[in-house]
């Protein structure tokens, strides 16, 4: 099957991709690995006067995932998945500034405004604790303490659309790794030759041509199954998660060998990418939940 953007799709996704590219992303996602927020807050901002913040409420999943993969692309910092999708709809509103959740650990919780837990099945209130390292040093992780179980909506369906948004996050920086890897072989030369007319590069960029493509419509596919398909819904974004996740990591693996020592580098621009990937593989459900929930959605499990 075919997928195509509407002109409207079309031109939001060019609006962002034309703030994103001069916006110097990969400065705020730096400084907020530093625990400088302020550029990290300001591109915030920015992006929620374009309506990335109320996509979830008043748009389409269609319209998620499409800003979901430029902000992957571009390695934008923040909570991005937890305010602006999952948080949304399990509330049934926008959150005011910031918002995250988690239990027993929250992203980013030291910048937000509105902090929630999931236990048990229900939504409560919650208030910061002490703070983790992620392999992602711009995601900031703290322990959460419960507190009161707040109103909330169809926490099953906040689940799918963070966990497709994850997945658009993955396609996106997939994208931008490969893209900078294909920039990288033209340019570095080796034996009198540029490294990227030896055949076995070629293949290798090849192959995460070939696994990016086939998640993109698995991606847009899972954004049009209707709210009402529960299980179907289900299906379709974890098959998504698992692709998306999949292709991202063999594009981080290959964009590293192609790079080479300097892709090992932290003050190297590749590496703010590949450790993001690593942490978004497991983000809202690892490969092998994914994989689970689609082998009991076909078995009946």
């Amino acid at each position: 099957m075919r997928f195509e953007l509407t002109t409207d799709q079309r031109d939001f996704a060019a609006s962002l991709e034309s703030l994103l590219s001069a916006a110097g992303t990969v400065a705020a996602a730096r400084a907020w690995a530093a625990g400088d927020h302020d550029p990290g807050l300001k591109l915030w901002q920015r992006l929620a006067e374009q309506g990335v913040t109320m996509l979830a409420t008043e748009a389409t999943p269609v319209e998620v995932v499409v800003a979901f993969e430029a902000l992957g692309r571009h390695a934008v910092p923040g909570p991005w998945v937890e305010s602006a999708a999952y948080l949304p709809v399990a509330l049934g509103r926008e959150v005011e500034g910031i918002g995250t959740v988690g239990a027993p650990r929250a992203l980013d919780a030291d910048v937000a405004d509105e902090l929630y837990a999931v236990v048990d099945g229900a939504l409560h209130t919650a208030t910061a604790g002490a703070a983790h390292v992620s392999v992602d040093r711009a995601r900031h992780l703290s322990d959460v303490t419960v507190g009161d179980p707040v109103e909330h909506r169809d926490l099953a369906a906040a689940y799918d659309l963070a966990a497709l948004a994850t997945a658009a996050q993955l396609l996106g920086t997939g994208e931008r790794v490969l893209a900078d890897a294909v920039t990288y072989v033209k340019q570095r030369r080796q034996f009198g030759r540029e490294i990227g007319s030896y055949q076995a590069i070629k293949h290798k960029l090849a192959d995460v041509r070939i696994a990016l493509d086939f998640a993109r419509p698995l991606v847009l596919g899972a954004a049009l199954v209707p709210t009402g398909s529960i299980t179907e819904r289900e299906r379709a974004v974890s098959a998504a998660k698992v692709a998306c996740a999949d292709a991202a990591y063999l594009a981080s693996r290959t964009g590293l060998q192609v790079h080479g020592a300097i892709g090992y580098t932290q003050e190297f621009d590749l590496s703010v990418w590949i450790t993001k990937i690593r942490a978004l593989v497991t983000a809202w459900g690892t490969p092998a939940e994914h994989r689970a929930r689609i082998l009991d959605s076909l078995v009946g499990a």
